[in-house]
C-alpha cells in the first residue's frame, strides 16, 4: 500500500494480502444502491462521492470519501449481508484496495487499530450525515452550494472546478435551473466566476 494507509505492520500485509487494487476513473460507479456488498473500499489515491437516490431517480450528496478513508455504509452493509442503501461514485480519477467483505469483519476482533479505524470513521461519518439534515433543513442552497464548491476545490486542490450546473444539482437534489439561478447571484456578488462547465472560486 501507499504512503496513504493508516495501518502498520501485520494489519498492513493483511490488507495487501487479502485486497485487490484496482485503477478507477471518474464517474465509474464503483457500488450501486440496492446490490449486495461483496467488498469494503478503501481509496488510496484520488476520492468517492457517496450519494443516496430516492424513488424518483433523484441523487443527493452524502458525503466525500479520500485517501485513507474507507465507506462505513458499506462495511455496515456488507458485514449484515444487506443490500446497499448508498451509491458510491469516483470523483477523481482513483486507486481503490477492494477489501473481502469477511475480511474487514473479521479484523475488526483481530486487530485493535483496524476496530478504532472503522469507530472514528463511523464518528466522522455521522456528523457529516448531520450536518448534511441541518444544511438540508435550514441553511439557504447558496450557502450550501458554496460549501459544495469549496469541498470540490479542496479535493482538486484548485480554485477551478470542472462541474456542471446539472451535476452541482444531483448533488444538492434541486433542479438545475435553481443551481443556475443561485449561481449567477452568487457571481454577481463576486464569490465565483461562471465559465463553461467550469466555476473558479474568487
Amino acid at each position: 500500500m501507499q504512503s496513504s494507509s493508516p495501518f502498520h505492520t501485520l494489519l498492513k500485509d493483511e490488507v495487501a494480502s487479502f485486497s485487490e487494487l484496482r485503477k478507477f476513473k471518474a464517474d465509474s460507479v464503483i457500488l450501486q444502491e440496492d446490490t449486495y456488498i461483496k467488498s469494503i473500499p478503501l481509496v488510496v489515491s484520488g476520492s468517492l462521492k457517496v450519494v443516496r437516490t430516492d424513488a424518483n431517480g433523484h441523487e443527493i450528496l452524502l458525503y466525500y470519501i479520500t485517501a485513507g478513508e474507507s465507506c462505513i455504509m458499506s462495511f455496515l452493509g456488507g458485514i449484515h449481508d444487506e443490500t446497499s442503501k448508498i451509491k458510491a461514485i469516483v470523483e477523481e480519477d482513483a486507486e481503490i484496495l477492494l477489501i473481502p467483505v469477511d475480511k474487514a469483519s473479521e479484523w475488526v476482533k483481530k486487530f485493535p487499530e483496524w476496530s478504532d479505524f472503522i469507530f472514528k470513521l463511523y464518528h466522522k461519518r455521522f456528523e457529516e450525515l448531520l450536518s448534511v439534515v441541518n444544511a438540508i433543513a435550514f441553511q439557504k442552497l447558496d450557502v450550501r452550494l458554496l460549501h459544495l464548491l469549496k469541498q470540490k476545490s479542496e479535493l482538486a486542490n484548485s480554485k477551478e472546478i470542472k462541474v456542471t450546473h446539472q451535476q452541482l444539482a444531483e448533488e444538492l437534489g434541486t433542479a438545475r435551473e435553481v443551481v443556475s439561478r443561485v449561481a449567477k447571484q452568487m457571481e454577481n456578488e463576486g464569490l465565483i466566476h461562471l465559465s463553461r462547465n467550469k466555476i473558479t472560486l474568487m
